[in-house]
């Protein structure tokens, strides 16, 4: 049994049951499900007993999330890129499509077996495990802990916002703005993100396409892509939140974590990491240039 993360329960007036309270408490549980599949799987404990979905919070009350290493993976034979790595956590570059972990064979957290170097740690884990999420269909930048120690401190890190991600993305439209914030309550949660234009070009499918860089300030579910769909301006690819007939069916998602920077969680030296916008985003913006240009040119020649 290793302890993932803990926390203690502050003062407050609100009566709010177990199942409730612990949705975004920790980076592993974002949903009411996975709270609910935590309980079931044995993996939170409250004052050091099994977790219970009705049970009241109190001021005091201990959450613990644990991880009973119950399950023994077997290795998804796919090369992930590791643009990161010590003795304590790695850092790899999620390809898109790809789920980081689940009850299924099909996982970054499966295709990461035996790719990390051991760690030479007392409390280091069974093998990497993903300290947050990204989407499935979000490639880039993600976290895996090699040890107990580490993953609770990262975590910690995610939950007082000390881990400072970059994303880019291409969405359908342009901003009024060419820098600025977007500040829009999520489920009821403030959320808030940066954003900043890096390129716009003209394109017949959406008038105009952006390629954009945003900076989540909170970490709500599905942050970005509601932001930049409640602007008007869906990231392209996005099926769940953008516009039909824009959504550019079987490209994938145009998004892409690509910039990380925090404290070591152990020897707390600075750590910056960065990788490149995919080459399918470039690929995009060109294409869509170069149709929009000849368009123009056919019409102007046939008047």
């Amino acid at each position: 049994m290793i302890l993932i993360g803990q926390h203690i329960v502050p003062e407050t007036n609100e009566q709010r049951r177990f199942v409730d309270y612990c949705i975004g408490l920790f980076p592993q549980l974002m949903t009411k499900n996975a709270v609910k599949k935590a309980i079931k799987k044995e993996e939170l404990f409250v004052n050091g007993s099994l977790a219970t979905s009705g049970l009241f919070m109190k001021k005091g009350d201990i959450i613990d999330l644990i991880d009973n290493q119950k399950r023994l993976l077997k290795a998804f034979p796919l090369d992930v890129e590791i643009v990161f790595e010590d003795d304590y956590f790695v850092i790899v570059n999620k390809p898109s499509g790809l789920v980081v972990s689940g009850n299924m064979f099909r996982t970054l957290e499966n295709a990461m077996v035996d790719k990390a170097l051991p760690s030479t740690q007392q409390d280091k884990n069974q093998h990497v495990k993903p300290v947050h999420r990204l989407d499935a269909a979000t490639s880039g930048l993600l976290i895996m802990s090699k040890t107990a120690t580490a993953h609770r401190s990262l975590a910690k890190l995610f939950e007082n916002r000390q881990i400072q991600k970059v994303y880019h993305a291409i969405v359908s439209g342009e901003f009024e703005d060419k820098k600025g914030s977007i500040n829009q309550d999520i489920r009821g949660q403030y959320a808030e993100t940066d954003f900043e234009v890096k390129k716009i070009v003209s394109s017949l499918r959406s008038e105009k396409l952006s390629l954009i860089e945003l900076t989540p300030k909170t970490g709500r579910t599905h942050q970005l892509r509601i932001h930049c769909a409640a602007m008007g301006i869906p990231i392209v690819g996005d099926q769940l939140y953008g516009e039909e007939g824009k959504t550019m069916l079987h490209k994938g998602l145009f998004l892409v974590a690509t910039s990380l920077i925090f404290n070591h969680p152990i020897t707390d030296d600075l750590v910056v990491v960065e990788i490149e916008i995919p080459n399918k985003f470039e690929s995009l913006m060109e294409r869509e240039e170069r149709r929009w240009n000849r368009f123009k040119l056919d019409d102007s020649q046939g008047n």
